[in-house]
């Protein structure tokens, strides 16, 4: 008569040593303790579905003890008797699990962010991952984009305006918005729920035009300028718009004729600027001047080689007799990663205003360089010279200020509180 086998006890598993090859104890209705040579103990379960064998795994002993792997056992026995497949609902739900990691929004978010190394510099990717990583993604990115709705976003956006960065908000709203939109090109998605939020978030303050005036961003604006990859005549748009801070409109449609290079000098007509109304009424409104430093000169001079020939310093692609289109510097902006929330070619003149004054230069010099009307009946009639010098200096200053930003040097205030 045969022996009956014994049940493996809880003792014995604990007790059961490495050999050189792997062994099986029984511990019942199929399942068993596999002891490999490392040491290591495994349980699993073996049954036949469909007239083959298989085997599962039910865990690691001694962290899944003996009575847990019998009743993880018989929990897997149960479906097979209502004709469930175990180990292939396993494989199923791992699938599962696998393709949502694959649809989750920080896998899309990051596939979307290899699109654009080309298009972008690296500080612009590094800046927008920085976003992702600490706004974004502990919040939800391991969730299905396509299951994520308005409210939830708008929750995690509020995490953001509660630390009183209201600019950054937008700009991660907009960047949201952009993912999801490329998750409804591939397929991975049906709507764009942040679009939802154009209106759900408190806008900074930034007198309607957006503007970065931080000494950090600023100096990162520089460099993501300087990397441009597009047309030469954008790229020089937009490395004097920071340097020469007028109007968008007076810059595009500037003309050779007003530029006197030698003397470092740029003479806006009235007729060009926002006082064109007081011109026609006084044809002997003077000009505005402003002062080009040698930054400003270099890149005039390196442009005039290539526009040259033209009336306009700055004429379009397509007709060269017609200033380049309005939208070019903010396009060149968006190219760079900038969006119309963080920057605009109007915000350079914000930008300007904000750090001169924050850096004691004198505020008369400062609105006179910006060719502000002087609420100062008396004030305002005095001749716009009278704060040449200064502005000159100011300018030089301006521009060297914005060099040492762009390469890292340490900055020192470019000028003590004017007196």
């Amino acid at each position: 008569m045969a022996a009956t086998p014994k049940t493996l006890t809880a003792v014995a598993a604990s007790k059961a040593k490495p050999r050189e090859r792997t062994y099986r104890l029984a511990a019942g209705e199929g399942l068993y303790l596999e002891v490999v040579p490392s040491g290591a103990k495994y349980w699993r379960w073996k049954y036949r579905h469909a007239g083959k064998e298989k085997r599962i795994a039910l865990g690691v002993f001694p962290e899944v003890a003996l009575a847990d792997a019998r009743q993880r056992r018989d929990e897997e026995r149960a479906k097979l008797r209502e004709g469930v497949d175990p180990l292939a609902q396993r494989k199923a739900r791992k699938l599962a699990a696998h393709l949502a990691a694959e649809n989750s929004f920080e896998a899309i978010a990051n596939e979307w962010l290899e699109t654009k190394v080309g298009e972008w510099v690296p500080a612009t990717g590094a800046r927008v991952r920085a976003w992702l990583d600490q706004h974004v993604n502990p919040w939800i990115g391991a969730k299905p984009i396509a299951e994520l709705e308005a409210p939830e976003l708008l929750a995690m956006l509020r995490k953001v305006v509660k630390r009183g960065t209201l600019d950054t908000a937008g700009r991660i709203r907009e960047t949201l918005s952009t993912i999801f939109r490329y998750a409804i090109a591939t397929g991975r998605a049906k709507r764009d729920p942040a679009a939802d939020l154009r209106d759900a978030l408190p806008k900074p303050d930034s007198r309607n035009f957006a503007a970065i005036t931080e000494p950090a961003a600023v100096a990162e604006l520089l460099r993501a300028i300087e990397g441009f990859q597009g047309q030469p005549v954008t790229l020089a748009a937009l490395r004097l718009a920071p340097l020469l801070f007028q109007r968008p409109g007076e810059l595009r449609a500037a003309e050779w004729s007003e530029i006197d290079l030698d003397a470092g000098e740029w003479r806006i007509p009235a007729s060009r600027r926002k006082l064109s109304k007081a011109a026609k009424e006084n044809p002997r409104t003077p000009p505005h001047i402003v002062p080009l430093s040698k930054q400003a000169v270099a890149i005039l001079r390196e442009l005039h080689r290539l526009t040259g020939t033209s009336r306009l310093v700055f004429p379009g692609v397509r007709d060269s007799r017609r200033p380049m289109s309005e939208n070019t510097v903010n396009a060149g902006l968006r190219r760079l990663g900038y969006t119309t929330e963080q920057m605009t070619g109007h915000g350079f003149r914000h930008m300007a205003s904000t750090r001169l004054n924050e850096l004691g230069w004198n505020p008369d010099a400062i609105e006179r360089q910006l060719s502000h009307r002087d609420r100062d009946s008396i004030r305002g009639t005095y001749n716009l010279a009278q704060y040449m010098a200064e502005r000159r200096k100011m300018m030089q200053a301006w521009a060297d200020y914005l060099d040492a930003l762009r390469t890292g040097a340490i900055v020192v205030p470019i000028k003590r509180k004017a007196r």
